[in-house]
């Protein structure tokens, strides 16, 4: 699949401009824009200065633009940069496009860019075991966006599929299918769920498997980790002081959180067995925010008054003492 990690902004290359053909050039433009520019700066051959650096770049361009799944990543990502760019993938961009596990080796695209690495360096079963094709099998794949509802219920889910095609003439095209998925109860992220025989198929062979890779859509209070989920609890001051049961909603039903008395704030805590239901079923963590009320009433201004009378409590005691 397509992903990124946390790493620096990587400047934008234009494949395009390297090998000096349009954005809508068919496959045979792009295979005799790379043969012509082969011949000028192959090493071999080359009386240029900057012969193999410009032959690195040449063949990194063609690699891309050569493959129908990679020539569309690329054009999604790339409207509106300009070459030098700092350029940073937006999270979830490749979802619901589907890729053959065909590819660059790791080995030939081991003195490609950053740029390269940033968006193809996982992608395509470069590097992955398993990943090659199968005799007349060729497996796809792509990562599909859930909510995080669907691993607690395990529904069917109607999934939309993007996949790049060359028409007749050479020219890149994306069809939509859509197929019907069970969800399988207790599925993580980065799980596989996968689909028999929904590949594509070789001339004259069967069909490969179609993996689809589970990522979830932000939750307005959950954050998955593996089996656990995390949430911020907001607690008034007179429950963390006093100690509280506190209702929290969750995926799989409503449960009660006990607060203890003195509890501090940013405390973590946990719920064993009410994370995902996985199996083993993971654990909810939950840290502890206190939310002050606002001195928005005459009466609530009153009730601070006596409180600040009444208390020598001094919130910057051990302030910048703290370990």
């Amino acid at each position: 699949m397509l992903s990124f990690g946390p790493e620096a902004d990587v400047e934008f290359r234009d494949y395009y401009q390297t090998l000096g053909v349009a954005r809508d050039a068919p496959a045979e433009a792009v295979k005799k824009a790379y043969r012509r520019l082969a011949r000028k700066y192959h090493p071999d051959v080359s009386k240029e200065a900057d012969a193999e650096k410009r032959m690195k770049e040449v063949n990194e361009a063609y690699a891309v633009l050569s493959d129908p799944g990679k020539r569309a990543a690329y054009d999604r990502l790339g409207q509106g940069h300009r070459p030098g760019q700092d350029f940073h993938p937006p999270p979830d961009w490749d979802a619901n496009m589907e890729f053959s596990d065909e590819g660059v080796s790791g080995s030939d695209a081991a003195g490609f860019s950053d740029f390269f690495a940033e968006i193809f360096g996982r992608a395509h079963g470069m590097g992955r075991p398993g990943s090659a094709n199968r005799g007349a099998f060729r497996d796809h794949h792509a990562r599909i966006l859930l909510d995080l509802e669907d691993s607690f219920h395990g529904p069917e889910r109607q999934i939309s599929l993007q996949s790049p095609r060359v028409d007749p003439d050479g020219r890149l095209r994306l069809e939509t299918r859509a197929l019907n998925v069970k969800i399988p109860k207790g599925i993580r992220e980065g799980q596989i769920i996968r689909l028999a025989r929904q590949g594509s198929a070789p001339q004259g062979g069967d069909p490969g498997d179609l993996l689809l890779e589970v990522a979830f859509r932000p939750h307005p209070r959950l954050r998955a980790d593996g089996r656990d989920l995390h949430l911020t609890l907001p607690v008034a001051p007179w429950e963390a002081a006093l100690g509280a049961v506190i209702p929290v909603d969750l995926p799989g039903g409503g449960i009660q959180v006990r607060i203890p008395a003195g509890a501090a704030p940013g405390r973590q805590m946990r719920v064993r067995g009410k994370g995902i239901p996985s199996n083993p079923p993971g654990d909810l963590y939950f840290d502890i925010r206190v939310v002050a009320p606002p001195a928005d009433t005459p009466r609530t201004k009153e009730l601070y008054e006596a409180l600040r009378k009444e208390s020598d409590f001094d919130p910057r005691q051990h302030w910048g003492r703290e370990s």
